[in-house]
């Protein structure tokens, strides 16, 4: 398995622990999540909160915008890791 797809695996389970019902199997890596799996704004914070946690990568407010999918959010964390 890749590093990539390591993060992709690691992002997923950590959205499964803030929204346990959310359907991560068939969650399109290019689409916004947020909206695809219905995420909160309180539930985004909580996503970036474990990443950071778990990855030592913080996302700042103005880089929102560049992680709202998964294939974004997982290159976000690779490049900065």
């Amino acid at each position: 398995m890749n590093n990539n797809q390591s993060l992709k695996d690691l992002v997923c389970n950590l959205i499964l622990d803030i929204a346990p019902e959310a359907d991560v199997q068939h969650l399109d890596p290019n689409e916004e999540f947020r909206e695809e799996l219905d995420l909160d704004s309180m539930d985004f914070m909580n996503l970036l909160d474990l990443i950071l946690k778990e990855t030592g990568v913080n996302v700042p407010e103005r880089d929102y915008v560049k992680v709202n999918s998964l294939q974004s959010l997982t290159e976000y964390i690779a490049t900065r890791k």
